[in-house]
């Protein structure tokens, strides 16, 4: 029977039959078997380019034909940058350190035993992701280097893509003589794949990842049956002091909106210190406004810049993915983390001061997985946190918070070493 007619819930069973037999070798493998797999899929990758463009372009141009939006578009679009951009991120975790059998702790006992915690690899990792077709090499390589077995469903609008970006992870598994099954890719866009994946797939999968819009993430979170590394919206906040440098608060503002609109670490609401509204904060407001973004504000706000549009309650918790950011106007530091404690997705948040002591202040009393200073909220990255790539952030406050990288792939087990000892 053709693989495509087979029932859904036959084939997915396969892959996580695959799924664990796979773990099993890999929570094992060498480190040197690894970074070959990785180093040769790189190598394929940038060999393969022409292949891979092509895919890429079947999917962009049903994305247009689908009307798909702008933010969507430049999250599935590949280019050469692009693709050397994946390629030199697997390369990068061929040169990260090996968190697979790490010693995290150990001590000993009155009675003589020896303990570790020693870092072991989860198993089975599901993850599931839209429009971008960088999580497949992402994913599969952070995965497979924290010793995991990976199955990856990406969305039916990068199937070109992902699968063009797999075949070059096989190549590379292949030549490291690890099972090539160690990252599965769904082969079906049926979307009852997805349900059979938050299932568990029978016990073989031991954690789920969802990258993607709001509608999908809120469906792993509300109908998984495993563990869940996720978060639901980026809505970020850049809070300007009224000690904020000029300079350093517009161009912060400006590169945390306006970089990459699309991605889930740009800013979506601006904050700005009533004290130095008719100074700092208009030009900020100028500045993004002359970058072509469009402003949503408070009645303060709009007298402070005319182009503005009146913002609406729903504005304060919207993550926009486009050029359009909410703002207003609070009071001091206190203000800010009040607004931010009330419509934060708990992503990412900056203030931008020279007073150290409001910095300390706002990186101590916001709960958000990552907090920052006098920094862009476009660094939410695991590459730009020097873990090489990311499988995604998480916004929980189970196992993994902020960028997840190899470390957040792995759990542990205890070690305990004996001489003899009976417990009386």
């Amino acid at each position: 029977m053709n693989e495509m007619t087979r029932p859904v819930a036959d084939i997915m069973n396969e892959l996580g039959v695959r799924a664990r037999e796979a773990a099993r070798e890999l929570a094992n493998a060498p480190t040197e078997a690894k970074d070959l797999a990785l180093s040769e899929a790189a190598k394929a990758m940038r060999a393969e380019m022409a292949t891979i463009l092509e895919a890429n372009a079947k999917d962009v141009a049903k994305g247009k034909e689908d009307g798909m939006t702008e933010a969507f578009l430049d999250r599935l679009t590949l280019n050469p940058d692009r693709i050397e951009a994946m390629a030199a991120g697997l390369d990068s975790i061929v040169e990260l350190p090996d968190p697979v059998g790490d010693v995290m702790s150990e001590w000993d006992r009155p009675n003589g035993l020896h303990i570790e915690r020693i870092r072991t690899p989860l198993g089975v990792i599901g993850v599931i992701y839209e429009s971008r077709p960088n999580v497949t090499a992402d994913a599969g390589a952070l995965c497979l280097k924290a010793g995991n077995a990976s199955i990856l469903r990406g969305g039916s609008d990068s199937y070109h893509s992902s699968r063009a970006i797999h075949a070059c992870l096989v190549k590379g598994l292949e030549v490291a003589g690890l099972p090539a099954t160690s990252i599965q890719i769904v082969p079906t866009v049926d979307r009852a794949a997805v349900g059979e994946m938050l299932a568990g797939l029978n016990g073989h999968v031991d954690v789920i990842v969802p990258r993607g819009g709001k509608g999908l993430v809120g469906r792993v979170q509300s109908e998984a049956r495993v563990p869940v590394f996720s978060h639901l919206e980026g809505i970020c906040h850049v809070y300007i002091d009224k000690a904020a440098d000029p300079a350093k608060a517009k161009s912060i503002a400006v590169n945390a909106k306006m970089r990459r609109t699309g991605i889930c670490g740009a800013a979506e609401t601006l904050l700005i210190d009533r004290s130095v509204a008719d100074t700092i904060g208009k030009d900020v407001l100028k500045a993004l406004h002359d970058a072509g973004c469009d402003i949503r504000g408070s009645n303060e706000v709009l007298a402070l810049c005319p182009s503005a549009e009146a913002a609406n309650e729903e504005d304060w918790s919207t993550e926009y993915l486009d050029t359009i950011i909410s703002a207003r106007l609070v009071d001091g530091v206190s203000g800010a983390i009040d607004h931010i404690a009330t419509y934060s997705s708990n992503h990412t948040e900056s203030i931008i001061t020279e007073d150290q002591a409001a910095a300390d202040r706002f990186l101590a009393e916001v709960d958000s997985a990552i907090v920052m200073h006098n920094a862009s909220t476009q660094f939410a990255d695991g590459g730009e946190f020097g873990m090489g790539a990311e499988i995604g952030i998480a916004t929980g406050r189970m196992h993994a918070r902020g960028p997840v990288g190899l470390e957040q792939l792995t759990s542990f087990k205890y070690r305990v070493h004996g001489t003899g000892q009976t417990r009386p």
